[in-house]
């Protein structure tokens, strides 16, 4: 998937205003989300979503932060500027394009790594729990 159609379907998700709006959301949630994957994850994830989107992906190559999707989705709201409800509305925006983006094997791979309650924010069986 190139850049402009990633971002059209986040944008289209969403309900943003235009490509801009969708675009500092989609770098937003998924500098959360790099986080939130340790380093190697995060790169191999990265590799198979456009440019410079990997790059939003793997920011500092920091260490990663084990979270629930309660606090994924407050870092969501901080980073965009929002309350956690349209957190929520970015966060699956986003993540319901990557799980488009990639193989279901690769999608799989990201799940396994994270708590159960991520999975429903890229729109696959799950519950918002915060394990």
């Amino acid at each position: 998937m190139r850049y402009d159609e990633f971002v059209g379907q986040v944008r289209r998700r969403g309900g943003y205003a235009d490509e801009a709006e969708a675009a500092v959301v989609t770098q937003a949630v998924l500098g959360v989300l790099g986080h939130r994957l340790d380093e190697a994850d995060a790169e191999e994830l990265g590799c198979r979503l456009p440019l410079p989107m990997g790059m939003w992906l793997t920011g500092d190559g920091g260490p990663s932060v084990p979270i629930g999707t309660d606090e994924f989705l407050q870092r969501v709201g901080i980073a965009t500027g929002v309350p956690p409800e349209t957190a929520e509305t970015d966060a699956r925006a986003v993540l319901r394009t990557v799980a488009a983006a990639v193989s279901a094997t690769e999608l799989d791979a990201v799940l396994a790594r994270l708590p159960a309650g991520y999975a429903a924010l890229f729109g696959q069986n799950g519950d918002h729990s915060d394990t």
